[in-house]
């Protein structure tokens, strides 16, 4: 069973950067993609940057939300334990919860379909 622990985040002024990390208990995550969602206060949860295991081929990334591109970028560590989502460029609409979600293989824009989630971590971003 995958048990996925968030950590990081916090409060940022505009134009700083942060980086999330999302840590994978009981299996590793080389089979599964990496979903990076975010509800803002008032909104519905969307996905927001999802890489289906290589983040280092672009074409194994997907953004979902345009504006993200060129200022978030996705990463794992060596041992797929980890996956870290790194946030640049920040701006006072990126503050929502963040949170990380696995799905086996490819990645996908439907919230149900992520089969395991990390407890979510607060991103502020200051004017």
């Amino acid at each position: 069973q995958l048990h996925l622990v968030q950590s990081g985040g916090g409060l940022v002024q505009s134009g700083g950067s942060l980086t999330l990390s999302c840590a994978a208990s009981g299996r590793t995550l080389e089979d599964y993609a990496i979903g990076w969602f975010r509800q803002a206060p008032g909104k519905q949860r969307e996905v927001v940057i999802c890489d289906s295991g290589d983040s280092d081929d672009e074409s194994d990334v997907t953004y979902y939300v345009a504006s993200v591109k060129g200022r978030f970028t996705t990463s794992r560590d060596n041992g797929q334990r980890t996956a870290y989502l790194q946030m640049s460029s920040l701006k006072p609409e990126d503050s929502a919860v963040y949170y990380c979600a696995a799905v086996r293989f490819h990645c996908f824009s439907t919230e149900p379909i992520y089969e395991n989630w990390g407890q979510g971590t607060q991103v502020t971003v200051s004017t």
